[in-house]
């Protein structure tokens, strides 16, 4: 007869097993509605137009924008990127890269580069950021403007930016980054068919390992010949095409990307610029817009696009992916807790309730789900504790639905945008979707749950993002 002990530890083993469970079928609930609203948006959306009809309709009344291009150890990219920044079409914009301090030949190379001189300019401290060493101007176009600034981070770089911009609307870009020609027409749509409402945009992040990069631009679309950032190719459709999409037809947008975002610099000031210090700087701003908005009671729009694209370079080593996924976890835990007072808050509407449900669920409670499920419920099957059709159904859940999603995220990008010219890209890709669920997602969640940890210690390290240079693909 089995002792109250025992049936202590069956009924304990039961309960933890059965949360397991419920967790990873509200993160499977959740992404099956992002998938059919993500769909149904993408359904309702007007054929893109080409850009020479976006240019014959908006280049008279597009207003002034300024890319602010944070760069801190970028030496290897920053020419390239900021040579396809100047070569955008578009009416009136400056680029104003900020040197935050980089220990490597950033600066140089913008000097040489651009032949930089020193110049005076005058601007508003509106936020606080580092000490500004310097501002450089090119005698080889007007349009740009480099910031020379003591080290202060991500955050710090992009208000320095702000503050020197002079332009309703700015644009932060990663240095690393490279922008489609048409990329800031397209994102600067909605302010100019909406200006009332319109407040933040954002658009699609596109990994460009294994594409031809000449003379800033992608000329040929390829696909990363490493399988780690083929992987992340999957990811990236995965987040932005459907999620982003998603949230965004409800106006429950959570996260315009630090690496391609366009904001309405007046209310970015009103809540005082990016948080100084935070891992999710960006993740924090779109938060501290929507509460703002919501305290004041005024209609707005935080808008994802996916037709403007922008080019990065994705980690193609685990131990910088690693980093980065860890340090993207702290970031969402931090946004979390920081601003948990919004979570089912009626006074903050969908915002609290699905917005932040959602990050209760896939970012705070959905990886130490996982990954305890990955060792416990195998356990308990060991140990006669749970049945092997329990593990078998487990395994199911996670294995069934992480190919659907991601197979579909493919359809998705198919329809919409077409970025893959060859019939192969898509059958490779439909291919990694697959074998992703076996294992690179369980090692995705072992690292979040490392975020966790280093959140729980109050770890700050950025860690290093070593890049192979986006020029170099072009080899």
């Amino acid at each position: 007869m089995m002792s109250d002990w025992s049936h202590g530890i069956v009924l304990a083993a039961s309960i933890l097993s059965w949360i397991i469970v419920g967790l990873g079928t509200a993160q499977t609930v959740v992404y099956l509605l992002q998938l059919l609203i993500a769909g149904y948006a993408l359904s309702q959306r007007p054929p893109v137009a080409r850009s020479a009809l976006l240019w014959h309709r908006y280049s008279d009344v597009a207003p002034p924008i300024a890319l602010i291009v944070p760069a801190y150890n970028e030496e290897l990219n920053v020419v390239e990127s900021v040579h396809s920044m100047l070569a955008l079409e578009y009416p009136n914009f400056e680029v104003i890269v900020v040197n935050d301090g980089s220990r490597d030949g950033t600066l140089e190379r913008l000097v040489e580069g651009f032949r930089l001189v020193k110049f005076h300019r005058p601007y508003e401290d509106a936020l606080e950021h580092q000490p500004v060493r310097g501002l450089y101007s090119s005698p080889m176009n007007e349009r740009l403007i480099v910031i020379d600034k003591q080290n202060g981070g991500k955050a710090d770089a992009q208000n320095a930016g702000i503050n020197v911009c002079r332009a309703p609307i700015f644009c932060v870009i990663d240095g690393d980054s490279i922008l489609e020609p048409d990329a800031l027409m397209r994102a600067a749509q909605p302010f100019i068919d909406d200006p009332e409402r319109t407040i933040a945009v954002g658009g699609t992040i596109r990994i460009a390992n294994g594409s031809r990069i000449e003379s800033g631009r992608v000329r040929e679309v390829g696909l990363p010949k490493n399988l780690l950032p083929l992987f992340q190719v999957i990811e990236y459709l995965r987040s932005f095409l459907m999620a982003r999409l998603a949230w965004s037809r409800i106006n429950t947008l959570m996260l315009v990307s630090g690496a391609f975002g366009v904001f309405l610099r007046a209310e970015v000031v009103a809540v005082g610029g990016f948080t100084r210090g935070s891992m999710g700087e960006d993740l924090d701003l779109v938060i501290k817009l929507h509460r703002h908005m919501l305290d004041k009671g005024r209609k707005y729009r935080i808008q994802f696009i996916p037709e403007p694209v922008c080019w990065t370079e994705a980690p193609e080593s685990l131990a910088v992916l690693g980093r980065q996924r860890s340090r993207w976890q702290r970031g969402a835990l931090e946004c979390f807790f920081r601003y948990r007072s919004m979570l089912f808050n009626p006074r903050y509407g969908r915002v609290g309730f699905l917005g932040f449900g959602h990050m209760l669920i896939v970012d705070v409670l959905g990886p130490i789900a996982e990954v305890l499920g990955y060792i416990l419920i195998p356990a308990f099957c060991l140990l006669g504790i749970l049945s092997f059709q329990y593990l078998l159904a487990f395994t199911a859940l996670i294995f069934v639905y992480g190919v659907c999603v991601s197979v579909c995220s493919l359809i998705l990008e198919e329809a919409e945008l077409q970025r893959f010219p060859r019939a192969s890209h898509l059958v490779v890709l439909t291919v990694a979707a697959v074998i992703e669920n076996f294992g690179y997602r369980q090692l995705n969640n072992f690292w979040r749950v490392k975020g966790w940890w280093q959140y729980l210690r109050a770890d700050q390290n950025w860690g290093e993002m070593t890049r192979t240079g986006l020029s170099e693909k072009a080899k």
